[in-house]
């Protein structure tokens, strides 16, 4: 049998020159996996008789019916990764519905019209309560809710450092040189003060004559923050009288009726009241009135604030000096009942108190611990706070100042400590109590400060961040930025002076208008943050005379004999006080907080609800999102399709005829001399007008159909388990083929 027996060919005219195009071929089944090609189609080359034929186009029966089987797989597989379960949404959709293992979506399917409706709805029901429940939990996660969990213990603990401070910053023997002038100013005013209050005139009578008093004071401290009458016998038109003005008629000045000394005034006030003016003197002057309901309040504010700019302008190390020093303050001390000294004590500087000192602050030296719970276990103190020595218009309260606080943290003693009063022993308990908190987001906390906004000023001191320390920094920074100058009772920044009444006349206007703003206090509080762990000290304390009438004698004979080896009694009872601090017990408190919702258990509860509402398992959850990716893969390649399509249309817009060949492009882009052939086929073999010798075609011909992208497949089903046969060629004139060919017997004969 011949091959050519089962051809069946077809041609198509282009033109002169064109060979006869094989349109198809089928092999018989004899031939299958036995017929091998030539040398020549092995080689890639062509018969030497029949130039026109491309072998190496050929594919052997044994190659195809494996290859066919293997691609259409690979292509399966392709398909089905790039279109899922199915070519739409309405497939895809039904396909999750018949296939998820979810309860109620195979029912929308499955069932009649009626049912299916109702297990619609049903579905969406849950569905919807499901989404709801969901919700709740997840806000709940991310609202970062805290419990709170009590653990009690028993171990020896680390003993607390105890700073102790005396009530007066400075001795008044050594710093009465300093306020001379002050003194006698406010001698003078208190004078006319009580004479005010006596007298029922409105004006305050002068002390003798007004050249009196300019001789006998210095008035340049007054007229920078004076002292003021205030009479408010007619609450709507009060009288403002300075208490040593030079008119003697007694006539005052009527503030304004929107000055701030009108919004204190209440209706029980006195027919007279003292107030401090305070008067900015920039651009627009204006002047503020802080009155009090006690003139000894008023003179006591108005003294702090001329002293403080008075020592503002003293050096550090002679405020110091001029303070209380640690051998003439700590007589007596013992811990555990081992002796100890004043030498075990640190010594800082507070400008409230002047001198305090601290045991146990653990700077250069582990902390203590303390080895037993009971009272002669513990810190005991004999103090001599030396009143007698107090300056007497700066310190109205007698007594030591003293604050149990953490290792490495800077004391506040004015505003966390506590006072014990001279002549008794005070006993103080302690119980401690620590609060582990969580940091950010679920508490707004710090733990070593390093995320606040506020510089620590109290860094210099080499202490731990607390919120007292950043409150005071804020409001430094804040005095500074307003007035140009630090106060004298907090940190400098560096480059920043002191303020006082010489360099910044404003300074004390500026100050009380800041320390009363809301606005400047809520940003700090803002700004700063408290600690996420906290130590407190629960005091329990007892106060007893000490000593007794009794004791008193032979104790005062020897402390004073120790102190400065006199036999003289150089003690009394108003300057000693004795301090017992222990441990109650060893019983430690601890309340830490830890998260509400974990991660854990968000995504344990949301899979209980899911399980719940639609009786799924996580497994579910990872069909839905299957499915959810199908549908987005689906539209990507529908996006796709759609900008393909609008780029075909596109182009065959350029090409209103017949679209061009590869050859008209290829030659059209290099070749500038190339001009498309009409075709000049001419089936009736007419010779060309004028005998004119047709022009030769370009090089390849223009109209050529081979070098179109048109595979031609013709196949044949195998009934034996072959596979499909793909055959090609390519034919030149069959003129030209020779009558037999080595490998393929009769061919062209066939042909």
């Amino acid at each position: 049998m011949h091959l050519g027996a089962h051809l069946s060919s077809g041609t198509e005219a282009r033109g002169p020159g064109v060979s006869k195009h094989l349109l198809g071929a089928q092999l018989p089944l004899s031939f299958r996996g036995s017929w091998e090609p030539c040398s020549f189609c092995l080689s890639g080359k062509s018969h030497p008789g029949c130039p026109g034929c491309s072998c190496s186009e050929l594919f052997p029966v044994s190659l195809a019916g494996s290859a066919m089987p293997l691609k259409q797989y690979f292509t399966g597989v392709l398909h089905r990764l790039q279109k899922g379960p199915g070519y739409t949404y309405k497939e895809l959709l039904v396909w999750y519905c018949d296939n998820t293992n979810t309860h109620g979506p195979k029912r929308i399917i499955r069932e009649g019209p009626k049912k299916r409706v109702f297990w619609f709805f049903l579905v969406l029901l849950s569905v919807s309560l499901l989404i709801l429940h969901w919700g709740i939990v997840v806000q709940g996660y991310f609202s970062y809710g805290v419990t709170l969990s009590l653990s009690v213990g028993f171990k020896a603990m680390a003993f607390p450092a105890v700073t102790v401070c005396n009530a007066s910053p400075f001795k008044y023997s050594k710093v009465r040189h300093l306020l001379k002038e002050l003194d006698a100013l406010t001698e003078a005013a208190l004078e006319r003060i009580l004479q005010s209050k006596h007298g029922d005139a409105i004006s305050a009578p002068p002390l003798n004559s007004s050249e009196t008093v300019s001789q006998r004071l210095d008035l340049k401290l007054w007229n920078q923050i004076p002292l003021v009458l205030i009479d408010e016998s007619d609450p709507d038109h009060p009288v403002i009288i300075d208490l040593f003005e030079t008119d003697q008629s007694g006539s005052g000045t009527r503030p304004n009726s929107s000055s701030p000394a009108l919004s204190n005034v209440t209706s029980e006030a006195k027919k007279h009241k003292v107030a401090v003016k305070l008067c900015s003197h920039k651009d627009t002057p204006q002047c503020i009135y802080r009155n009090f309901t006690s003139a000894a309040q008023a003179v006591t504010e108005w003294y702090i604030l001329q002293s403080t700019s008075i020592l503002s302008k003293v050096p550090l190390q002679e405020r110091i000096r001029m303070g209380y020093q640690p051998e003439d303050m700590i007589l007596a001390c013992m811990y555990g009942a081992e002796p100890c000294s004043y030498r075990n004590f640190t010594q800082i500087y507070h400008p409230d108190h002047g001198n305090c000192y601290i045991f146990n602050w653990g700077m250069d030296e582990e902390a203590l611990i303390s080895s037993n719970p009971r009272a002669k276990f513990g810190l005991q103190l004999i103090l001599d706070i030396g009143q007698q020595d107090y300056i007497p218009y700066l310190t109205s309260t007698a007594g030591a100042r003293l604050m149990l606080h953490k290792q490495k943290s800077f004391p506040f003693p004015k505003d966390q400590g506590i006072y014990a009063m001279s002549g008794t022993e005070t006993s103080i308990s302690v119980l401690v109590d620590e609060l582990v908190q969580l940091g950010y987001p679920y508490n707004n906390c710090t733990t070593d400060g390093s995320d606040v906004p506020v510089k620590n000023l109290y860094n210099k001191y080499n202490t731990s961040y607390s919120i007292q320390a950043c409150l005071r920094s804020c409001f430094q920074a804040q005095m500074f930025e307003n007035c140009g100058c630090g106060h004298y009772l907090f940190p400098l920044p560096e480059g920043v002076n002191y303020c006082n009444s010489e360099d910044d006349p404003d300074w004390a206007y500026c100050y009380s208008s800041l320390r009363a703003s809301m606005g400047h206090r809520q940003s700090c509080i803002d700004s700063c943050k408290d600690t996420c762990n906290n130590t407190q000290f629960k005091m329990t304390i007892s106060v007893a005379g000490w000593p007794s009438e009794v004791s008193e004698d032979w104790i005062f004979h020897i402390l004073s004999y120790e102190r400065n080896l006199s036999t003289n009694v150089t003690l009394d009872r108003n300057g000693i006080v004795k301090l017992n601090i222990y441990f109650e017990e060893y019983n430690y408190r601890t309340t830490s907080e830890s998260v509400a919702t974990t991660l854990f258990l968000l995504v344990s509860q949301l899979e209980g609800l899911f399980s719940f509402w639609m009786g799924g398992s996580v497994l579910c959850l990872i069909e839905f999102g299957e499915i959810i990716i199908d549908f987005l893969w689906v539209t990507i390649i529908n996006i796709i399709s759609w900008c393909k399509g609008l780029k075909q249309k596109r182009a065959l817009a350029q090409y209103p005829d017949t679209p061009p060949t590869v050859s008209e492009l290829s030659q059209a882009h290099v070749n500038f001399g190339f001009q498309r052939e009409e075709s000049h086929f001419n089936p009736n073999n007419e010779t060309y007008p004028n005998e004119e010798i047709p022009p030769e075609p370009g090089t390849p011909p223009p109209h050529y159909d081979s070098l179109r992208i048109q595979p031609l497949d013709f196949t044949e089903s195998d009934h034996d388990g072959g596979g499909q046969i793909n055959t090609k060629c390519n034919l030149s004139p069959l003129s030209n083929c020779p009558n037999e060919e080595p490998g393929l017997p009769g061919l062209c004969n066939s042909l």
